[in-house]
């Protein structure tokens, strides 16, 4: 089936953060008890059919803050041959991984370096098919080998999407103001402009919405990193009140009924 309209009716849970009075998350209740999941290396065709096996890989990664960039490097410097098809691209002649071989400036923002010819193009810690320590992302691969998540392994946006996190501020008519934190879907609005001409994408696809525990069970641990787990726990507890409703304008179309 074709991927759903963006625009479609939706559920929203406003409430105070519980670590920060404020603060006030307003979190999408239709996509995060949505049945989507990453069906990477499992039917997913790709952001460009240029490079079908990327997945959304083939632009490279930009990283959210320098912190960003640093956790990630600590973690490269982990990775060796086994695990990381592309390292020998990233070595000096002296055979030492060098920042300067993995990450590149566009547009003046700091992002993994892309690699290979137009037809194949992906970030240089993708994986192909072919190699034996692994397909898909290297540093996936290594959270996997030291028993960790790979929250702590990839880069910010990595392991965010499809979930999208966004801030505002508010200003009440009383005058007063708080921070407003957005938990929703990362749909092809999130990439800007050149979102509606990707060739193929995820979170409004029927062919991802086939996970066994709705997005706010399957991705826990992402919601924890990005709310803290107070606030996951009051999102939890609605969710769940949410899925038992079943009411039709409050699922996503995607979805399975």
């Amino acid at each position: 089936m074709p991927e759903v309209d963006l625009v479609f009716p939706r559920a929203w849970l406003e409430f105070a953060d519980p670590a920060d009075p404020d603060q006030l998350y307003r979190c999408d209740l239709t996509w995060l008890t949505s049945n989507w999941t990453c069906i990477f290396g499992n039917g997913c065709e790709g952001i460009y059919e240029t490079s079908p096996d990327a997945g959304c890989c083939t632009l490279g990664a930009h990283f959210s803050d320098a912190a960003d960039e640093e956790r990630v490097a600590g973690w490269v410097d982990k990775l060796d041959d086994s695990l990381w098809e592309r390292r020998s691209e990233a070595l000096t002649s002296k055979g030492k991984v060098s920042r300067k071989k993995w990450v590149e400036v566009e547009d003046g923002e700091r992002k993994t370096r892309v690699v290979g010819g137009e037809k194949n193009s992906a970030c240089i810690f993708h994986n192909s098919r072919d190699f034996a320590g692994g397909y898909g992302c290297a540093l996936h691969g290594l959270a996997l080998r030291d028993g960790v998540h790979f929250v702590e392994t990839k880069p910010d946006v990595c392991w965010q999407l499809p979930i999208r996190r966004t801030f505002r501020d508010v200003e009440r008519i009383d005058g007063t103001t708080y921070s407003e934190v957005s938990i929703g879907e990362y749909d092809r609005r999130g990439w800007g402009p050149g979102g509606h001409d990707l060739d193929w994408y995820c979170s409004g696809n029927t062919e991802a919405h086939v996970g066994a525990e709705p997005v706010y069970l399957s991705n826990a641990t992402e919601l924890v990193a990005l709310m803290g787990q107070p606030a996951y726990d009051v999102l939890a507890v609605a969710c769940e009140n949410h899925l038992r409703s079943r009411s039709v304008l409050a699922l996503h179309p995607a979805s399975p009924r």
